[in-house]
């Protein structure tokens, strides 16, 4: 029963017979038979067929709740047993927001220094993406924004505060000032992040709200880029000040607070909301909480 609501997840993850067939490590045959057998003991329709997949039926939508949850619980059961026979280890997938990503070792190496047995895969991706990948178990948990956007039904640990910057080179517009205004901002060359981003979206928001609007002359998903272009000296962007720091910008470079608003905004970890967790994401959970306390996150 469970490798068929396994196979069942991955269809309708994938919406396509072969992909879920190769992420199951199975036949094509062998998926649909598997389906098949899913919905005979069931009794229902779960998938409208053609030929090709069409989507799932109203009846196979609400199995879906149901597999994520029994698949979530064996998962946990089997980890669980396994941390009880050897100790904790495994593998831990992360997902970040782009501008979490440098943050992200303050929580992995305590957390490896503890549990050597562990390793680690971290992904760049919108806070969209972190909540779907969440949803369909494709990560163990996320680093994103929590107050601006929903998030749904996740268990949450608030891990700090993002707040605002110019970043510009010396001699630039501005770049003496010790603070710059929203409306001041948007009169400069930006290079933005992409607006399917989250902190995008939060930064059009409050430049809206100051009567003006973003006209970046670049967009890029990548930090990197955004850096890169910063430094020609020909650029200025907007970006929170706990990033800017992990950088480490030269001299040359400036970060100048953005008042009128003084705009924070929550970022925190992320992880499926069920209880038990499973060992990993439980101690993960707990090393985030640590980290919370050290960046003094509830003082």
């Amino acid at each position: 029963m469970i490798d068929k609501l396994e196979f069942f997840l991955a269809l309708a993850r994938e919406q396509h017979f072969g992909r879920a067939a190769e992420e199951c490590g199975v036949t094509q045959p062998t998926l649909s038979a598997g389906i098949k057998q899913l919905e005979d003991t069931l009794g229902v329709m779960l998938v409208q067929r053609g030929s090709r997949f069409q989507g799932l039926t109203p009846e196979g939508s609400r199995v879906l709740e149901w597999a994520r949850r029994i698949v979530g619980d064996t998962r946990t059961m089997r980890e669980e047993m396994r941390a009880a026979r050897h100790g904790l280890a495994g593998h831990v997938r992360l997902a970040a927001i782009p501008t979490a990503l440098a943050m992200t070792p303050r929580l992995t190496t305590p957390f490896r220094e503890k549990h050597p047995g562990v390793t680690f895969s971290i992904l760049s991706r919108t806070s969209i993406e972190v909540l779907t990948l969440l949803e369909n178990f494709e990560i163990d948990a996320g680093i994103t924004y929590l107050d601006n956007e929903p998030l749904g039904r996740v268990a949450t640990v608030p891990l700090y505060s993002e707040r605002y910057q110019l970043i510009t080179a010396a001699g630039n517009t501005y770049s003496e000032r010790k603070s710059v205004s929203w409306k001041e901002v948007a009169s400069l060359p930006l290079c933005l992040l992409t607006p399917d981003m989250q902190n995008r979206r939060i930064i059009n928001q409050h430049l809206e709200e100051a009567g003006t609007a973003a006209r970046p002359t670049l967009e890029s998903n990548s930090m990197i880029v955004l850096f890169s272009h910063i430094r020609t000296g020909k650029w200025s962007s907007i970006m929170p000040l706990n990033l800017a720091e992990t950088f480490g910008f030269s001299e040359p470079i400036r970060a100048i607070p953005i008042i009128e608003p003084d705009a924070s905004h929550l970022v925190g970890l992320v992880a499926a909301y069920r209880e038990p967790h499973t060992p990993l994401v439980s101690a993960l959970l707990h090393e985030a909480r640590f980290l919370a306390a050290e960046l003094g996150t509830f003082r």
